[in-house]
Order: C-alpha cells, then structure tokens, then sequence
C-alpha cells in the first residue's frame, strides 16, 4: 500500500513522465508554428500547443519509504531565443482608460498616450526574466505524502488545464477569455506561485488532493502578501475530475484574486469529453500599484513640468485613480464544453467556452474552437486549430497559444478568428 501511495504522490509532482530511482534527467518541448489572426500578418509563434521549455528533474530513494525530488523547469521562446513573450497581437488595450474622458481633450492626448504605453506591458509573460519562470521546487515524497517548497503549479489552475479541452494551449484554450473584462488586462488565474509550500498526496484509488500556502511576495507575479490554494481530485483510467480554490492577498493584505473551478474529463471508448466552471473575483487587483505608478511616477510629474496649475494635476488624479481602480477589477464566470475524438494516429479536438462578465461592462466573450493533432511518432506530432472569439462591448480578445496571450483586437467589440499550424517535440 505505501509503495503505491509513494509512486501516486511522485506522479503528480511531475510535469513529464515518472523518474526512475536515484536519477537525474534532462527533459524539454520544442513547440513552433505558424499563426495567422483576423487583420494581421501571418508570424512564427513560439509555443503554441505547449510552451516551449528545458527541465532537470530528479529523485533519490533515501531510505524508509521517502525520497528526494527536485523540478526546474526554464521558459524558452524558440522564435526569439529569449525567456520572455510579448503579446501575439500587441494592438491598444482600452479598457484600463476607460471613463478617463478628461484626458482626451487635444492639449492632453499625449498624456492619455503615455498612459496607455506605460499600461500595456511589453512583457506578456516572466518580466522578471527568471531563469526558472516555469517551476522551481525541491520536497520529500513520504508514505503520507509529499512536501513542496518554491514555485509552482497552483491547486487551483491544475483542476482548471485539466478541464481544458485544449490542455491550456493554442487558441482553442479556455483560458483564452478569462483575462479580465476586456482581454489580456489582468490573470484569470494565478497558475503558479513563487515563495510556497504545498501538500500532496495521491491514493491507489484515484483520489488526491493538495494545500499551498504562499508567504509575503508569492503568487504568479510575486506580488501577495499571502496566497492560499486546495484542491481535491479523483484520478483513474477514466476519470479526471476535480474542485479547485486559490485566494490571493495583495501586499495591503486586502483580498485580491479569488477563484474557484471545478471540472475534469472523463474517456469514453474513442472519446474523451471535457467540463468546467470557473469563477473569479478580484476587487483589489495586486497590480494596482503597478497601475498607480505609471502615472504618479511618469504623468504627474510631466503635467507639473509643463505648467499645469496644481489643482488641474490633483483633479486629473482623482480621476485617474478612481478609473484605474475600478477598470482592474474582475468579476465574472465561464465555463467550457469540449471532446476528443481518437481520429487515425491523432485526435480530433473541439471546445465551446464561454465568460459572463459581471461587471458593468458586461463585456461577455464566447470562444469556438476546432482542430486536429496528428502524432508522427511517439513524441513529435503536427497540429493545426482554427478558433473563434465573439467579443462584446468593451471585450478585445484576440486567440492565442499556450505560451503567450493572443494580445487584443484593434477595435472594442470586434470578432477575432485565427487559424495556428504547428509541430511540437517531447524529449
């Protein structure tokens, strides 16, 4: 019974494929493609099925029932050589200006500019350019389970990839609208948190659960000053279901982004249908500081340069603050239908997601998505996933991949549709 539990907890510390004893491996995937979106050229997109990456991994049996293990796991964009993706499509979000009419006036339509710069990150992904963005962990598998400690998955967005009909990739994936009211302006999920330590454990009969906690600077962008996640699941041949909660708190120790998911799969001779809900709620967005930097620290300091009368500064301010404040806010759910089909030496893939903002934008977004995986071998297949996304109000969400977000639509409101053609290389 323990030597099964011990190889249970062992899987699901892993990524990849299960080590053998006293080992050390060297592990990776070499994802590229093609991506041609609705209005823009045709560009070569690194990690579109799956994000690229190289890893170590390891184990050591040290005796009584427990092991060593270790995971690093380091971002690779192999269109760029680089470790940090922008935007697939990096047109003007919006939405964060919102309601900030009185910087469209002719004599401050630079400032409203420089705001819109300074909002929209160069950095889609791993600004802090770290070596090991993807996960960075050392623990202890022990007949009970295993302890965790630095960065890693989140309980909460492993139940929500394992719901993905798309398996979080190409711009078939469900999380593809759930990135704030109006596109990629805020984290739909906290997918990984630095700083943290987590419990798990795996039984022999499928079920399994997992508890982090995350201490000051943890979450995804290390910007908490706690995080708290759980999970339960039940795993099997069949089965892949679970119930997932992640809470973050901002370094104000206010409640920031708080979600909740539940979902999973289930295999049916040839097919493999998919199910999820998610909720998520954040009325004190960790990177509001972030926000209220660019223009205390840029803006501000221009308009009093340029001879604008301090009472014109403060008002311009207020506003700015009171906008910002609200426009970072989330507060919507989604859910997502979707199958495989076993097709020849690949699979047939489809998905229906849907995200119901609740704010009062009411910017809703609908995703469709179709494509075909085919494997060439046991590790390197070919790929290709047309999507589409109906956008509503406010709403610019633009498809796509696993390793960088599709960006935003030229105009608020406007239809994007895309079409990714690919290969992808375990080792």
């Amino acid at each position: 019974m323990k030597t099964k539990l011990i190889a249970g907890v062992i899987a699901t510390c892993f990524a990849a494929p299960v080590l053998a004893q006293s080992s050390v491996t060297i592990y990776g995937i070499a994802d590229a493609g093609f991506m041609k979106t609705k209005g823009e050229s045709a560009k070569l997109v690194s990690g579109i099925a799956d994000g690229s990456r190289i890893g170590l991994k390891g184990t050591e049996d040290i005796g009584g029932g427990y092991k060593a293990i270790f995971n690093l796991e380091a971002r690779v964009e192999l269109d760029t050589g680089t470790q940090s993706p922008g935007l697939v499509n990096p047109n003007q979000g919006f939405y964060l200006t919102k309601g900030m009419d009185a910087f469209k006036t002719p004599a401050l339509a630079p400032t409203l500019a420089t705001l819109r710069g300074g909002l929209q990150p160069a950095i889609a992904v791993n600004a802090e350019k770290a070596l090991f963005d993807r996960t960075a962990m050392v623990g202890l598998v022990t007949p009970f389970g295993a302890i965790l400690v630095g960065r890693m998955y989140t309980p909460g967005y492993e139940v929500f990839a394992a719901a993905d009909a798309f398996e979080t990739g190409t711009g078939g994936t469900w999380g593809g609208i759930t990135g704030g009211t109006a596109g990629f302006t805020a984290l739909g999920a906290d997918i990984r948190s630095q700083k943290s330590i987590q419990y798990r454990i795996a039984t022999p009969s499928g079920f399994g659960g997992s508890l982090m906690y995350g201490t000051k600077n943890s979450g995804y962008l290390g910007r908490y000053n706690k995080f708290m996640g759980g999970a339960l699941t039940y795993k099997t041949g069949m089965f892949d279901i679970g119930v997932g909660h992640n809470q973050g708190e901002d370094l104000q120790g206010r409640k920031s982004l708080t979600t909740t998911t539940v979902g999973g799969s289930v295999k049916v001779g040839d097919f493999k249908f998919f199910a999820g809900y998610h909720d998520q709620v954040n009325r004190n967005s960790a990177l509001l500081a972030d926000y209220l930097a660019v223009f205390n620290g840029q803006v501000a300091p221009g308009l009093r340069a340029a001879g604008v009368a301090a009472p014109t500064v403060a008002a311009l301010t207020n506003i700015y603050t009171t906008n910002i404040t609200r426009n970072s806010q989330v507060d919507a759910s989604s859910y997502q239908l979707g199958l495989h089909y076993r097709l020849g030496q690949g699979r047939l893939m489809a998905s229906a997601a849907r995200q119901n903002d609740r704010t009062v934008s009411n910017s809703d977004a609908t995703l469709v998505a179709v494509g075909y995986d085919y494997n060439l071998s046991a590790r390197t297949d070919v790929y290709t996933v047309l999507s589409h996304i109906k956008n509503q109000n406010d709403g610019q969400y633009t498809p796509g991949g696993a390793g960088s977000p599709g960006g935003f639509t030229k105009v608020a409101g406007e239809d994007s549709h895309a079409i990714q053609v690919g290969v992808r290389h375990r080792f």
